[in-house]
């Protein structure tokens, strides 16, 4: 059975934790995931660019009302000094818990030099990590700066044991590993290969990340990898409850009684509830229809209901039919 781990001054209690995603982990979502058993919920990849933090989007990225301690702020850049005085500033408005993105393998991050990119230059990872570990501390809040990471940038550059090297020795406090290189995108299997020799090779905490879709498979990746926790990214999209399910079989060794289909209705109607809220009208109607398309794939039953879904063009008929077909859909045993 699992046992909590430490980032820094923070007990983390349980093993499984919702990965940072671009268009997916904003504030609603966030919660959403801690309310069903995620220990730790990530912002969406923040720029180091602060001449861009204007931006709707990016205030809201920033925007932590709310959430559950500890807060965790994840950052994407290739400037050391750039970085370090975002993370100084995310510190003064609240972050607890500084993240560094070198995973991210998008074409427009990656030509930037950002994301999984920097994984070609060891050095200046160093610097970064470095960098940032030093700004953080310089503000004496005790917040530790973690990395999310990649194995390599290809297969035939496998650097992943050294980054974590590197990271260790500039004072990162733990290291998320998703099980791919950077050429493989979300392609083919994730590997576990390199993530259990990163455990072994490092003291500090290390998550596994890449293909955690069910708590079978949790429990499997976490007995073979060794590793503190698991990091759980695109089977949460549609089923945020898999915390939940998880966390139950890996600390308690069973799995927890299912949700009935009330529940889940209850929890799909309050998260559109809070998109809307949250992002107003225009961008909540289609952020929720993101939403919608994965939560759609419960009504089985109903041919035509993820096609309804999309066609509403406003949040108030978007809303009145999910509650109709969720609804229709929970009366069913």
């Amino acid at each position: 059975m699992s046992e909590a781990f430490r980032i820094g001054p923070w007990r983390i209690p349980a093993p499984a934790v919702l990965a940072p995603m671009a268009g997916v982990t904003d504030r609603p979502f966030r919660i959403l995931a801690r309310q069903l058993g995620a220990s730790l919920a990530a912002s969406e990849m923040i720029t180091s660019d602060t001449r861009l933090w204007n931006s709707r989007k990016s205030r809201q990225r920033m925007n932590h009302e709310g959430e559950p301690e500890p807060r965790v702020v994840q950052l994407a850049g290739a400037d050391p000094e750039a970085l370090a005085e975002a993370a100084r500033r995310n510190v003064d408005l609240g972050a607890q818990i500084i993240d560094i993105n070198m995973g991210c393998p998008a074409k427009k991050v990656c030509n930037r030099l950002c994301g999984s990119a920097l994984l070609q230059d060891e050095p200046l990872v160093g610097r970064i990590l470095e960098s940032v570990v030093s700004a953080v501390q310089a503000t004496g809040r005790g917040v530790p700066v973690t990395l999310k990471t990649r194995t390599g940038w290809d297969r035939e550059h496998r650097n992943g044991v050294r980054v974590a090297q590197i990271a260790e020795a500039s004072g990162i406090a733990a290291l998320a590993i998703h099980g791919r290189t950077r050429a493989d995108f979300y392609e083919g299997d994730a590997e576990y290969d390199t993530i259990r020799a990163i455990r072994e090779t490092v003291r500090i905490p290390v998550l596994a990340n890449g293909d955690i879709t069910s708590p079978d498979k949790a429990r499997v990746v976490l007995q073979y990898t060794g590793t503190a926790g698991v990091m759980v990214g695109r089977a949460s999209h549609g089923t945020p409850w898999i915390f939940r399910d998880i966390n139950g079989l890996l600390t308690q060794g069973v799995l927890p009684e299912p949700l009935s289909r009330a529940e889940r209705r209850d929890i799909v109607l309050a998260h559109l509830q809070a998109i809307y809220a949250f992002h107003g009208e225009e961008s909540g109607l289609r952020i929720a229809r993101k939403h919608l398309g994965w939560y759609a794939k419960l009504l089985e039953s109903a041919p035509d209901a993820r096609a309804r879904l999309m066609a509403e063009v406003s949040t108030s008929s978007q809303f009145a039919c999910a509650n109709e077909l969720f609804g229709a859909w929970a009366q069913v045993h």
